[in-house]
């Protein structure tokens, strides 16, 4: 019997290589958008810098790092991490511990001393930065990073804003803080202290500024009507906290009341345990899950002998530290309402924690600007209504947080460097946002998340010592190493080695892979195996 006709070929030959008419779909490598990157509101790439740390380049991370954010280091102090909130990786076992690993970052620039580099050249503009808050030192640090002239005045007596007079020195010492602002300020930023600005225009034409960014904090605190008598001491929980940066720190007694459910009247209440008080009471008027303080800040609050009232408001506030509290109860819709039932409660001092406001007096008689509820409306580009005034931060309508702050910063100066140059700003289109269901989490093993070390309970009853420590770099770089890379490709090889068709090309290191179409059948293997998700069918054109 004959033996069967075959035909063997060249595997060069353009008549073996063709498979496109095989599939239906091919595989393309792709970058998605991390959730992390995606949740940071000062707008780091999270996973860009996590990849050089996980390496042990650390100056390498903190230069991606501070490329969007010049404060690492308080960030990773007092950043309440969204970005650990949307990490992908809290599905499969805990969230990567990001904040701790920008700490290290952070803690190790300030030891080594790396210095930010100075622009090559001068584009010969000025720009007025009106506080020295987390906004106003984000902003002045990337315009001086484009060759701009910039000059902050500042009201107070220190560069710091709410960083310095909000935030008490148990989370964020003061030395990290001026480390940070004297590594802006060696960009060759001008910093005018006690230099408060009461006219925008006038302090602009004065200077020949050429664009100016409005960074005033919410320093003035909200006032609440409780009937008092003329011996009753209520003070303003702003107050007491910027106290603390002085010589003399306030004498709040033994009993101490803070009115409030925000971060602020928790740092006061603990405050005012440290200075030496037996009862630190908080009276907020609804449950603890309608608290708008951070879960973990009430729990430390609780662990250090802070008390709170849920359920009640201050009626009366007498003569000789007696103060009325009305208990309340929740309706049908989970409402507070007052119930009729009171107690008495006796304080040396009470402390009302009822939110801040900002002063807008310089802007007055400046034409064009809107201001809506204590705050200025902005465009965009973050420009009010007269054209080269711009402001962010605690200005305009947003979450007043430094996270926030700081992304203003940015985002301002994005926007102003486009301006001075006739220009309109266009951010980078984002790529599509990579979801855990893209991932194939069983490529990597359970690690659990390092814990940083708290200071024992009693110093921090009696100290103002920080209570929360760093990693040391061997839990850093672990930490660093349980990034999933969601979305990106970070060269695990996985493709390269399923692929039963060879369709894989190396391209060396850092470069990656491409697909070699001629040998490709669209089989998928190499989609399903990729532990980030970095790679995706897409339908074949005909």
């Amino acid at each position: 019997m004959d033996k069967p006709f075959a035909i063997t070929l060249d595997p060069n030959s353009s008549l073996a290589n063709r498979t496109g008419s095989w599939r239906t779909k091919r595989p393309v490598y792709l970058d998605r958008l991390p959730p992390c990157n995606h949740a940071c509101p000062a707008g780091e790439n999270i996973q860009g810098w996590l990849y050089h740390a996980e390496s042990g380049e650390y100056e390498a991370a903190w230069r991606v790092l501070t490329r969007d954010n010049p404060l690492p280091a308080v960030m990773g102090r007092v950043c309440y991490h969204p970005c650990e909130g949307a990490c992908n990786r809290g599905k499969l076992d805990q969230a990567v511990g990001i904040n701790a690993v920008e700490r290290f970052l952070g803690d190790e620039a300030i030891r080594r001393g790396w210095l930010f580099e100075r622009p090559s050249q001068a584009s010969g503009k000025r720009v007025l930065v009106v506080g020295a808050g987390p906004s106003g030192l984000s902003a002045a640090y990337h315009l001086a990073r484009r060759g701009h002239e910039v000059s902050i005045f500042e009201a107070g007596p220190f560069a710091g804003g709410m960083m310095r007079f909000g935030i008490p020195k148990y989370r964020l010492p003061r030395d990290v803080l001026d480390a940070e602002v004297q590594r802006i300020l060696d960009l060759g930023v001008e910093l005018r202290l006690n230099c408060k600005v009461s006219n925008i225009l006038e302090t602009m034409g004065e200077g020949g500024f050429d664009a100016a960014f409005l960074a005033v904090g919410a320093h003035i605190a909200k006032r609440a009507f409780i009937p008092a008598g003329d011996s009753a001491r209520i003070l303003d929980a702003v107050a007491v906290l910027r106290s603390m940066e002085g010589e003399d720190q306030p004498m709040l007694g033994r009993r101490v009341v803070v009115y409030g459910g925000g971060n602020t009247a928790i740092d006061v209440a603990r405050t005012a345990k440290r200075l030496g008080a037996t009862e630190a009471i908080i009276v907020y008027r609804r449950t603890r899950d309608k608290m708008p303080a951070h879960d973990f800040e009430v729990e430390e609050a609780l662990q250090e002998g802070v008390m709170v009232k849920w359920l009640s408001t201050i009626k009366q506030a007498s003569n000789g530290g007696t103060l009325t509290i009305e208990k309340m109860a929740l309706d049908q819709h989970g409402q507070p309402v007052p119930t009729g039932e009171f107690e008495t409660l006796e304080a040396d001092s009470l402390v009302l924690a009822l939110g801040q406001d900002v002063d807008l007096s310089l802007l007055d008689g400046v034409p064009g600007l809107v201001i809506e509820k204590g705050v200025v409306k902005v465009n965009a580009q973050m420009m009010t209504g007269y054209a080269g005034i711009f402001a962010g931060g605690d200005m305009v309508p947003s979450e007043r947080t430094v996270t926030v702050a700081v992304g203003h910063g940015k985002k301002a100066a994005n926007n102003i460097d486009a301006w001075l140059r006739g220009e309109t700003y266009e951010a980078p289109p984002k790529h599509e946002l990579a979801t855990y269901e893209q991932l194939n989490p069983w490529y990597y093993a359970d690690a659990p998340k390092m814990v940083r070390p708290m200071l024992d309970l009693i110093r921090r009853q009696s100290s103002f010592d920080e209570v929360q420590g760093g990693l040391d770099e061997s839990t850093a770089l672990f930490e660093a190493r349980r990034c999933l890379s969601c979305g990106n490709c970070f060269e695990c090889d996985n493709c390269y080695g399923v692929c039963p068709d060879n369709a894989v090309i190396k391209l060396g290191p850092g470069r990656r892979f491409r697909f070699n179409l001629d040998y490709c059948k669209g089989c998928g293997i190499c989609v399903a195996e990729c532990p980030c998700g970095a790679i995706s069918m897409i339908a074949e054109t005909t």
